[in-house]
């Protein structure tokens, strides 16, 4: 190799180093001072559902942590994709963040033709909050526990029946669970969102996985009875109703998460500060009773142990589906 052509090499070496270490450098003060403008949160479902009640508490302590905005927006529509695929294409900047729930595990195991991978191109951030589903039934109904209730549904298969937000809504599959762990045979009726609350209240369907923020009120007013939590513990909101696997059903374990995830490809330096700020709010006194108050336990957990998280559930939900032979819509 001639001398000229070993300058010229050198040269050019230079040139990419120096590119590399002001691309480094650039990073690193992107990291530093993000956020430097409004922070926009995607909820794939309407405004009062758990995962806009939890997230707006969180992220109002969040902003004022930040000093930075925060926009909440709502983007229901077809279980959550839609919110899911906008997030998925969006910048990998840390400026879109997705709100999610167990739906985000349960949609890859409803369509293999989803627009997005739920691993590739979401970075989970935390799980925010989690909280069990609380088994519902109107008051006229005669079983006053689990057991009793098993009991009737063993007794007159498909007579019974129980409320969901939706084919393959994580209320459904909790109760499909049920159902296959209990060994009965229960009636899906299928609604869109919270308005299958009012429908097992009026007594027109008999059974409900209820979100306990949604729930709780109607249960203190004596409208629902509540037979159990759906988690491996009792809720502290309802600390003298059983857990479903204590009370009848042995191994039953169905948490409903609150969780919080940006775009695949966001720099880790980023996903660590958007992990900090989270925990910060979730560790805020105000929001902790807030969150109580609802039902809700903060979390505010590492990045890679919600992911390990998200990962083992899509697994767990995708069996559910395929036993239970569960179609989407």
């Amino acid at each position: 190799m001639s001398r000229t052509t070993r300058i010229a090499l050198a040269a050019i070496a230079c040139v990419f180093a120096h590119g590399a270490a002001a691309a480094e450098a650039k990073g690193k003060a992107a990291t530093a001072d993000y956020p430097v403008r409004p922070v926009r949160l995607l909820i794939g479902f309407s405004p009062g559902g758990g995962t806009d009640i939890a997230m707006r508490i969180v992220v109002r302590r969040l902003a004022e942590i930040w000093g930075q905005q925060i926009v909440v927006d709502n983007r229901p529509g077809a279980g959550g994709l839609l919110a899911f695929d906008m997030v998925a294409n969006a910048n990998p900047d840390g400026y879109t963040l997705l709100a999610a729930s167990p739906s985000f595990a349960i949609q890859p195991g409803l369509s293999a033709k989803l627009p997005y991978d739920a691993i590739r191109d979401f970075a989970p951030v935390t799980e925010a909050t989690a909280a069990p589903y609380l088994l519902v039934v109107h008051p006229g109904i005669e079983a006053k526990s689990v057991k009793e209730l098993v009991t009737l549904a063993r007794g007159q298969p498909g007579k019974y029946n129980y409320a969901s937000g939706g084919v393959g809504s994580a209320q459904h599959l909790a109760a499909e669970l049920f159902a296959a762990m209990g060994g009965v045979s229960l009636t899906h009726v299928p609604f869109k969102g919270a308005v299958n609350i009012p429908e097992v209240i009026a007594g027109r369907v008999h059974m409900l996985m209820s979100g306990l923020p949604q729930g709780l009120p109607h249960v203190q007013a004596g409208r629902l009875r509540a037979l159990g939590v759906t988690t491996k513990k009792r809720s502290p909101a309802l600390p003298d109703v059983p857990s479903i696997a204590e009370a009848g059903v042995p191994g039953y374990d169905v948490t409903i998460w609150y969780g919080v995830f940006t775009t695949g490809g966001t720099p880790r330096s980023i996903v660590d500060k958007l992990n900090a700020g989270f925990a910060q709010a979730l560790r805020s006194e105000d929001v902790v009773k807030q969150l109580h108050g609802i039902g809700m336990e903060p979390v505010g957990n590492a990045a890679d142990v919600f992911a390990a998280s998200v990962r083992t559930e899509i697994k767990q939900w995708a069996q559910v589906i395929k036993r239970a032979g569960i179609k989407p819509e």
